[in-house]
């Protein structure tokens, strides 16, 4: 199988399950009304939110077992096990009745549904992760696993368009009704479509007997270093994301005032510079070395995200709102690349899709997946609007840390 077809193959199949799992934070809002049954608008959020927090926290566990079946089996059998999953996890958000008809059955099965689409992307980001960078060479290590951050931010376009286009076509009775619900029947596509097309992907690892040893001891105990480093690095990454491109878009609604029709605008534009730049960014980072990379979108980052709230808060508009989106994309979307080849280089072969699912998934479960209730709790302590900037900030500070343990 050519190189071309390969990146196509991982880069889709990943795109559309990462589509199933974020598709969920453009209606957090409305969500929020229809199953949780707080009389507090906030208080619905904060639950909402939560819900989608909760998702996170089964994707450490996902990281690691996938990731052990995807190092001792092979990537392409784990890749197929998370497709599955995904689209069970979709299908329960189509099925399930509101909390006014089923009372808090309803809840506890969008709960569940979040907790198996945590498991199953725990597991798809080590593994497609891997996959994509053994089908480099060492000259082109960052361009080939960028297209995991690319098809992320696809995945977040499609799921930002998908809900502007419903929220645009049907009446906000509708759209409560029934409406977003297709966007789950979308998601359900995940499992023909992507084992389709990644069904001539070649297996990567090498068929040698794996070590008597557990990876996941080996890691900790041989590699604690690196896995250490990786987390913390993983921790600006992650938070980053989440507010920029996940969060914004409620934040026009809940903060700005806009109706769910415009705010959904930041995460179409957040998205598409991700998808536009994160070729780039593993280009260059090919080039300059990974470090820099790191290091100096990352400085910008922190240097932009307060005067970046602060101008939306000022004057708020959607104009202002998708430029300070704009330029706050760029160094996130730098950044992402350089990020992944960095810790994926790191590890051994036999410990790569273990290691950089345990890394990524527990740094995303607490400061990506609750970003969106970090944020808004913090708001609500401190009164003031520009608070989601303070966490951004925190989270890079925290992650420079952990590049500094980089040898």
């Amino acid at each position: 199988m050519s190189r071309v077809h390969a990146i196509t193959a991982i880069t889709v199949g990943n795109g559309l399950e990462f589509y199933d799992f974020v598709v969920y934070s453009f209606f957090a809002t409305l969500i929020g009304r229809l199953y949780f049954p707080v009389s507090d608008p906030t208080g619905q959020l904060l639950l909402s939110f939560a819900t989608f927090g909760v998702g996170f926290l089964t994707r450490p566990l996902g990281g690691l077992l996938i990731g052990m079946y995807a190092d001792r089996v092979g990537r392409k059998p784990a890749v197929a096990l998370t497709l599955w999953l995904m689209g069970l996890s979709s299908l329960i958000f189509v099925v399930t009745p509101t909390y006014a008809q089923i009372g808090m059955a309803a809840p506890l099965l969008i709960l569940l549904a979040r907790l198996i689409q945590g498991f199953a992307i725990g597991g798809e980001m080590g593994a497609s992760t891997a996959l994509l960078l053994e089908y480099a060479d060492a000259r082109s290590r960052g361009f080939y696993t960028s297209w995991q951050p690319f098809s992320q931010g696809l995945a977040a376009l499609f799921g930002a368009l998908v809900g502007l286009l419903l929220s645009n076509l049907l009446t906000p009775a509708a759209l409560d009704a029934w409406g977003w619900r297709v966007a789950f029947v979308i998601g359900i596509l995940v499992i023909p479509v992507g084992l389709l097309i990644r069904r001539r992907l070649e297996e990567t690892i090498p068929s040698e007997p794996v070590e008597a040893e557990a990876p996941q001891r080996v890691l900790l105990w041989s590699h604690r270093r690196e896995l250490s480093a990786s987390i913390l690095l993983m921790v600006g990454l992650a938070s980053s994301t989440y507010i920029i491109v996940y969060y914004l878009s409620n934040y026009a609604v809940s903060q700005l005032g806009m109706p769910l029709s415009l705010g959904i605008w930041a995460g179409c534009v957040a998205a598409a510079v991700q998808v536009l730049l994160s070729p780039f960014a593993g280009w260059l980072c090919d080039r300059l070395g990974r470090r820099p990379v790191v290091l100096w979108s990352r400085l910008a980052l922190l240097a932009m995200a307060y005067p970046a709230f602060a101008w939306i808060n000022a004057a708020p508009s959607l104009a202002r709102l998708l430029v300070a989106v704009g330029l706050l994309s760029v160094p996130m979307s730098m950044t992402a690349p350089a990020t992944m080849v960095l810790v994926s280089e790191w590890l051994p072969q036999r410990l790569r899709a273990t290691g950089l699912s345990i890394a990524y998934c527990v740094a995303i479960a607490i400061f990506g997946g609750f970003a969106q209730f970090f944020s808004t709790e913090l708001i609500r302590l401190t009164g003031s609007a520009n608070a989601p900037a303070l966490y951004v900030i925190a989270c890079g500070l925290v992650s420079l840390v952990g590049l500094r343990l980089v040898r």
